[in-house]
């Protein structure tokens, strides 16, 4: 008699992100979009494994230490790397094998492979499947690194396996991966991920076989590329989805280009317009931000009826006490209807990291605060606790009752989603101003 085969048991594990994200009694609820890595790692596992595979997003679900798992598979930032380092040295004491990756695992492996028997590097498409073959032979090795990108053909996210409840958008597909940017601050191109589109009916077919019928897009900047862009809205607009994502100012240049946005079913953009003060903006290499070009900016996006969330950071090397004022100034003046700030982040490997070590202005390397909510670095024009009290003082107040009013009112039928969005912020802003380390206890007294 033949010895019974035992399954594979495989665990994917996206660690705590404490940013964007609410406690409600006993739930958690994301301000985002379902995230796209987990799902797509349990897609791309070869099927001749015949592997049972658990997802767990630990913003919204606890991970189930108390079981055994054979392969445990965690993805990174660099707010959630110290995380993810004790998820996975808790499950080597309970000798499962152990695989990291990610953008921060690709910025500092040599770091992450301390924490692991094998790493990936970059882009999964190519390296994870052969990883586990590998794997199931016990031939694995400690560094899988892919360079080349192969987006044709990719199978259909692993939805199935993912928790539904506690997203804003729970669906969530990618149209094109990396980004033609080079902001000084950004993970994208310190990790040297290039810029790449699936073909257009790849991406269609799949999205006709999501049920529901708003989505979100995970793209960096999706009308990046024009053209491709509008041949992508064009094949969209049959489908009859409504979609959120992220885009650039300068989607305002091309008339055409946000009129199929229109069309194709947008219905919200994140967009970085970063800061109120050109010379920050070119400071960051994101000088194609014309502050003078918001307002109009808005107007077009308004009269489609799209709502804006509408990103700012503070710190910049331009920055002195008056930008959080300034900046509080313009998005109720602007009426952007979700602002979103962030604190200036030099996170490993970028070009903003090189520069401020050099400078000596690195405060630490704890990397649980280096999530663009806490203070890092030492600014130009200001402490540190300045920063921090400004950037908890704008949050406030673009939050309060008659800010958000201010902003929201007149928005027609945006208007509850707005205003939900507004109070959701306020809730977690409270959460935030009340946190009492916004410091490692370590550098305090460097501050």
């Amino acid at each position: 008699m033949k010895a019974s085969h035992r399954k594979k048991r495989i665990l994917l594990v996206l660690p705590d992100g404490k940013i964007h994200k609410l406690r409600l009694g006993p739930l958690n609820i994301s301000f985002r979009e379902a995230p796209l890595t987990a799902t797509m790692l349990a897609a791309l596992v070869p099927p001749e494994l015949d592997a049972g595979i658990t997802i767990i997003d630990e913003s919204v679900q606890k991970i189930p230490f108390h079981k055994h798992y054979d392969l445990v598979g965690i993805s990174c930032m660099t707010g959630t790397a110290p995380r993810a380092y004790e998820i996975a040295d808790r499950f080597r004491k309970q000798r499962a094998t152990v695989v990291l990756g990610g953008v921060h695992v690709t910025l500092m492996p040599d770091e992450a492979a301390r924490h692991a028997d094998a790493i990936v590097i970059g882009f999964a498409e190519k390296s994870w499947p052969e990883l586990l073959r590998d794997f199931q032979r016990n031939q694995l090795k400690p560094c899988y690194h892919s360079e080349k990108i192969y987006l044709s053909h990719l199978p259909y996210p692993r939805r199935d396996l993912q928790k539904r409840f506690g997203y804003a958008i729970p669906n969530t597909v990618f149209v094109t991966r990396g980004c033609r940017g080079a902001c000084d601050f950004c993970t994208v191109p310190a990790a040297q991920f290039g810029w790449h589109k699936r073909p257009i009916t790849d991406v269609i077919d799949e999205i006709k076989q999501i049920k529901t019928r708003r989505i979100a897009f995970s793209d960096v900047n999706l009308p990046d590329d024009a053209e491709y862009a509008k041949e992508f809205f064009k094949a969209l607009i049959p489908l009859k989805k409504e979609w959120g994502g992220l885009a650039s100012t300068r989607i305002a240049q091309d008339e055409e280009l946000l009129l199929l946005m229109r069309q194709s079913g947008c219905k919200f953009l994140l967009i970085g317009f970063e800061s109120v003060n050109s010379s920050s903006l070119k400071s960051i290499r994101k000088g194609f931000n014309k502050v003078g070009q918001y307002q109009e900016l808005v107007r077009k996006l308004h009269d489609l009826q799209i709502i804006i969330q509408g990103c700012f950071i503070f710190g910049l090397d331009e920055d002195d006490n008056s930008v959080f004022g300034r900046t509080l100034e313009l998005v109720n003046e602007l009426k952007i209807d979700i602002p979103r700030y962030a604190i200036y982040t030099p996170y490993p490997g970028t070009a903003a990291f090189k520069r401020l070590q050099k400078e000596n202005r690195i405060l630490h390397y704890n990397w649980k605060y280096y999530d663009t909510q806490h203070v890092v670095f030492k600014p130009n024009k200001m402490i540190p606790q300045e920063l921090d009290e400004g950037f908890k003082w704008a949050y406030k107040h673009t939050f309060s009752l008659k800010s958000t009013l201010q902003r929201t009112h007149g928005s027609g039928q945006n208007f509850p989603i707005s205003f939900v969005g507004n109070v959701a912020y306020r809730l977690y802003i409270k959460r935030l101003c009340a946190e009492q380390q916004r410091f490692p206890e370590s550098d305090k007294n460097g501050l």
